[in-house]
């Protein structure tokens, strides 16, 4: 048995999905449950994965509660303590890779200033070129900041608006917690991944397709063109009454946790 839970990548050993797969020879624990290690799941919990109602906690060892205060419908108290190794899971259906993220395309690679920015910088500088317009460096830079600490507003600065972005939330509290998370993106050079560009597609109603180079996929090491990996607000690609549709932005992300602008 496998169980699904919401993950996130900013490097290349999690670039490829982020869909993380727990397994029952991990220590994890329920609030209905004994300790699950090689163990096979009771009916009750299977039950609850089945609806996605499960809720485990990721521990390294043994212990003997969980707090029952934690309402399995607040997002936010999930999400806002401190320390929370917290996550709630389902049995996922079999996952479906789109042929369309399997095919190998061609294009040319605008280079970015590799200065911590460059994935809010690449995002800023295709966004520009999309409406025809060129950024000196100095209003490269600066947009690319206003962009990060846009995230920020919606996220650490408004409780209404942090819901919004619920599986943003999810994707950064797997791996800390969100006043940690906070206080990083507060600096210049911090870096964005995928949680930076799920919000963003939605902030900014853009479509976003990530592009790793070929020659890094292939078992050879060789290939000039670039595969696609990841997608995010594709609903804006597509006209709409809320407004015309609107060109991707397409990124190219390397094994040197570095992102240029592909056109």
């Amino acid at each position: 048995m496998s169980v699904v839970t919401d993950g996130r990548w900013n490097s290349p050993s999690y670039m490829y999905s982020y869909t993380t797969w727990v397994t029952p020879f991990q220590v994890l624990r329920t609030k209905n449950s004994e300790f699950m290690a090689a163990k096979p799941s009771n009916g009750a919990i299977l039950e609850e994965l089945r609806i996605g109602l499960a809720e485990f906690e990721l521990v390294s060892s043994p212990v003997t509660t969980i707090d029952a205060n934690v309402s399995r419908n607040s997002v936010h108290s999930v999400f806002i303590t401190d320390n929370t190794h917290r996550f709630f899971a389902k049995i996922g259906p079999k996952l479906e890779v789109s042929p369309a993220l399997n095919k190998v395309e061609s294009f040319r690679v605008h280079r970015v200033t590799g200065d911590g920015r460059c994935m809010f910088r690449a995002l800023v500088k295709g966004m520009a070129m999309n409406k025809s317009l060129t950024l000196s460096p100095r209003e490269e830079r600066d947009n690319a900041d206003e962009l990060r600490m846009a995230i920020k507003e919606v996220l650490c600065d408004s409780d209404k608006e942090r819901h919004q972005y619920e599986e943003a939330l999810i994707a950064i509290t797997v791996e800390e917690s969100l006043k940690r998370y906070c206080q990083r993106i507060a600096r210049p050079d911090f870096w964005g991944g995928e949680s930076e560009l799920l919000v963003l597609s939605k902030l900014c109603r853009q479509p976003i397709v990530v592009y790793i180079p070929e020659h890094e996929h292939t078992r050879a090491g060789y290939g000039s063109g670039f595969i696609p990996i990841a997608e995010y607000g594709a609903d804006y690609g597509k006209g709409s009454k809320q407004g015309k549709a609107k060109k991707a932005v397409r990124l190219l992300y390397s094994g040197s946790n570095h992102y240029d602008l592909l056109v």
